[in-house]
């Protein structure tokens, strides 16, 4: 057949002419495109994204960087970065793999997200770019510190470390190390355009991309194509094209040091997932933030420790640790302290329940509260200052850590007991970034006040501990440079605390330090030992009965002509103090600088004294105590008055509250013992002068027996003019002889 005079064989012939022809032109005119785009030199993208837990995750970025150094048309990098950072030593494998880039290339971090390792990962550019609101920094580590080793005789380890490969003690030390590093290479990459000092980049701080900018933590705001326009002018590119570098094949075809990697999602990664992929010990250069039912980044310090329950086994036992409270404390923690106890033939008794703890205390020498997560209740706490009341000890111990606190109840249950003693636990932590113990939060004490629990201390280190407001009972002081966690500034923060009522209340803010291995740190053993001292030094004597067998005190009777001399000593000065009963209604007290005149009424209650040119009237009497005294009784008083100075006359107002907090036998220094009650009183006295707000505060304890009056006294005054502390007096009075008169004098 034929088509217009041309055969079908013809016809196909001269279609395949044409294609030929067509592909010929084709090849002439679209090959050399394509070859001028293949051979344009590229800016190649390497992705940094997600965490970084797993060999996996470093693969797959390292093998991307050694593709863009093998490869000759890469020409510059930009690094994509939207991680929070990692495993320490895969951040590491990172960073220097790119430096090694970096010789070859140069390279610019787009910064989504640049934080801890991330951050760690954007200093080994040339420059880095960030968006506004982009989050950078938190440079810091994270560890899991090593648990306690529990050996078995079936599986036989050949050192102390070889299970745990680091030392507890020494694993702050470590994880310094390991700042010191990421700090070394930010400051190495940043050069001259830091703007913030290596100290503040050590806190760990969180910065939007401006803030950064601000900082000099990078070099300007802008988006990806920003990042790829400047790659091109650091390498001199005027066309290029951009392509994402992909890792390296293996000979086989699979994607080299690609490893099974765990599936964990960046918003279910938690302290308990990283445990799981990473046993302790372990280092991070990450950013983890809080996530709900994740106690506290603190467990990463600590391993667990076996928590024993202890039956209730306080018969007999000369100290009692409290455990019916919630107490987040064990044997584990007071296994030292207890050693040492049972070396003085002391024993010691855990109570898991406060009728326990109760009756134990009619015959202990100390009673030990530490971390407890429930409040004591008024009736529990009375018993408490009953107890220190006759001259017994009271151990007070929080930590800030998360392993002896209660999300729910953090620090309410140990000031409500320590309240009562005028001490209150502070939130937080205290921290040091220049002078610590291999650690900011390991704080070293080198001040303090002459006490017995202080006796022979030079420096002792406390492991994340809290500071107590005491009100000048701090007998140990953090030094300068010491901030607070929760206040954020500096200040002059106490940890250690004692108050003195009868017997003895001492606060510490830190629990590690009783515990193996940190209780040999410096002088943190002699601590202890003083302690135990205190607690063995306490003489415990059989309960005493006042009249007819009950507990009680009644009213003084001395005759007119009595004379009482008292050895008194102010703030350290030493005198004597005589007292006399001139008349039934007239009182003279006699000191080196001055005698008062106190005039009473026919039931005792005080009108008004004079001394040394001044005078005090009350407008309604101040009564005397409330004979018989008997355990737990309360009352107050008050009353405006006149006072009257050098012929001018100022209008004041007194207050005050007593408490019979419990009875003991006093020894004075004539040689006899007396049967006291003692009273506890706290007095505030105000007065308006020349326009002038002036306060007085008395707080302390008197102890009062039925045969001679006052046996022994002891209080503070403290003076505030216009609200602000301008003085303070501690006042001390112990009877030292009396001799009851006839006739009045």
């Amino acid at each position: 057949m034929s088509y217009g005079g041309v055969s079908r064989k013809s016809l196909i012939v001269i279609i395949i002419l044409c294609v030929l022809l067509a592909s010929s032109l084709l090849y002439q005119f679209v090959t050399p495109v394509m070859r001028v785009e293949r051979e344009r030199p590229i800016i190649g993208i390497i992705r940094v994204e997600g965490t970084i837990i797993e060999a996996s995750d470093a693969g797959r970025i390292t093998s991307s960087i050694s593709s863009a150094i093998l490869n000759g048309s890469v020409k510059a990098v930009v690094l994509m970065i939207n991680s929070p950072g990692g495993y320490a030593h895969l951040i590491e494998q990172i960073y220097l793999d790119i430096l090694e880039l970096k010789r070859e290339k140069p390279i610019v971090a787009a910064a989504v997200t640049a934080l801890s390792g991330g951050y760690y990962i954007a200093v080994a550019a040339d420059y880095i770019y960030a968006h506004p609101t982009s989050m950078v920094g938190n440079v810091g580590v994270i560890g899991t510190a090593p648990p306690v080793l529990i050996p078995s005789e079936r599986v036989i380890e050949t050192g102390p470390q070889k299970w745990t490969g680091f030392s507890r003690l020494l694993f702050p030390f470590n994880l310094t190390h390991a700042l010191e590093s990421f700090v070394s290479a930010v400051l190495k990459g940043r050069g001259d355009r830091l703007k913030v000092s290596s100290n503040t980049i050590r806190r760990g701080l969180v910065y939007l991309g401006s803030e950064a900018r601000e900082a000099g933590l990078i070099d300007e705001i802008g988006s990806l194509q920003a990042a790829i326009e400047h790659a091109a002018r650091l390498a001199n590119l005027t066309e290029y094209r951009v392509e994402e570098i992909q890792p390296s094949l293996n000979r086989t075809g699979a994607l080299s040091s690609m490893g099974n990697k765990t599936s964990v999602m960046d918003e279910d990664l938690t302290l308990e997932t990283l445990n799981r992929i990473h046993p302790p010990p372990a280092v991070y250069y990450l950013y983890l933030p809080l996530r709900g039912g994740t106690r506290s980044p603190l467990l990463l310090s600590q391993g667990e420790e076996p928590k024993l329950n202890v039956s209730s086994r306080v018969e007999g036992a000369n100290v009692v640790v409290d455990l019916s409270h919630g107490n987040m404390i064990s044997a584990w923690e007071l296994d030292i302290l207890a050693a040492e106890i049972s070396k003085r033939n002391i024993t010691l008794g855990f109570a898991s329940k406060w009728d326990d703890v109760d009756s134990s205390l009619e015959t202990a020498s100390a009673l030990i509260i530490a971390a407890p997560t429930l409040d004591y209740s008024k009736k529990e706490v009375d018993r408490i200052s009953k107890f220190v009341g006759e001259g017994r000890i009271l151990l007070l111990f929080s930590d800030p850590s998360s392993e002896f606190l209660s999300p729910s109840s953090l620090l309410g249950p140990i000031n409500s007991v320590a309240n009562r003693f005028g001490l209150s636990f502070a939130k937080g932590y205290l921290y040091n970034e220049e002078d610590h113990y291999g650690f900011y939060r390991n704080i070293i004490l080198r001040d303090f006040t002459n006490s017995s629990l202080t006796s022979g201390l030079e420096r002792v280190v406390l492991f994340t501990s809290t500071h107590i407001y005491s009100d000048g009972m701090g007998v140990a002081r953090a030094p300068s440079g010491t901030y607070s966690s929760t206040a954020e500034r500096p200040g002059v923060y106490t940890p250690i605390a004692i108050v003195e009522r009868n017997g003895t209340v001492a606060a510490f803010g830190d629990i590690t330090f009783l515990m193996e291995p940190y209780c040999y740190v410096e002088d943190n053993y002699r601590l202890i030992l003083n302690i135990v001292s205190a607690i063995s030094g306490v003489e415990v004597r059989p309960p005493e009965r006042g009249e007819e067998g009950g507990r009680m005190v009644t009213r003084p009777e001395l005759p007119v002509g009595t004379e009482k001399v008292y050895r008194e000593v102010v703030d350290g000065e030493e005198h004597t103090m005589r007292w006399v009963k001139v008349s039934e209604e007239v009182i003279r007290v006699e000191r080196p600088d001055r005698k008062t005149t106190y005039y009473l009424d026919e039931r005792g209650a005080l009108l008004r004294w004079e001394s040394d040119g001044m005078e005090a009237s009350y407008d309604e009497p101040i009564p005397e105590e409330p004979y018989p005294l008997t355990e737990g009784e309360r009352w107050t008083y008050g009353s405006l008055y006149n006072l009257t100075i050098k012929g001018r006359t100022y209008r004041g107002r007194l207050s005050g509250e007593g408490e019979v907090e419990g009875f003991r036998t006093v020894e004075a220094e004539d040689g006899k013992s007396y049967f006291t009650a003692e009273v506890r009183l706290r007095e505030r006295d105000e007065i308006m002068m020349e326009e002038t707000n002036m306060t007085i505060i008395s707080e302390g304890s008197l102890w009062i027996s039925s045969e001679v009056g006052l046996v022994k006294g002891e209080y503070t005054t403290k003076y505030y003019v216009e609200g602000i502390l301008t003085g303070k007096e501690t006042r001390r009075q112990i009877l030292t002889s009396i001799k009851k008169g006839g006739q009045g004098l």
